[in-house]
């Protein structure tokens, strides 16, 4: 079945902009935050990179050279499509479900003394 005219543009243009969302989500997030990292960051941050693996690969699979016409990938182009949004959507609905949990202090510092101190 012929795809209509336009998806692979649409379905390119729509998963760059999505890829783009989920950066800018990354960025906001907190992804360069120092440890430690909870469960749910890293849950967070493993569907966010299968979310941006199946977006990055959409305009490849949907341009990949076909024998007929009737072979078109734009069907798998959609279903990696779909993939990408779901599971962004789940990485920045796990982050703003998880955001009020506590996350565990870091150590405390040791006190230094001041310089010149005299040690007893």
């Amino acid at each position: 079945m012929q795809s209509p005219q336009g998806s692979v543009v649409a379905l390119s243009s729509a998963s760059a902009t999505i890829l783009s969302v989920g950066m800018l989500f990354l960025g906001y997030w907190g992804i360069m935050d120092p440890p430690p990292w909870t469960w749910s960051d890293v849950v967070v941050v493993v569907f966010a990179l299968v979310g941006f693996v199946s977006l990055g690969l959409v305009p490849f699979i949907a341009t990949s050279p076909v024998v007929e016409e009737r072979q078109a990938k734009v069907g798998a182009a959609r279903r990696s499509f779909a993939l990408g949004v779901f599971a962004l959507g789940m990485a920045i609905g796990i982050a703003v479900c998880t955001n009020g949990i506590p996350r565990p202090s870091a150590a405390p510092a040791a006190p230094v003394a001041p310089a010149g101190a005299v040690r007893r």
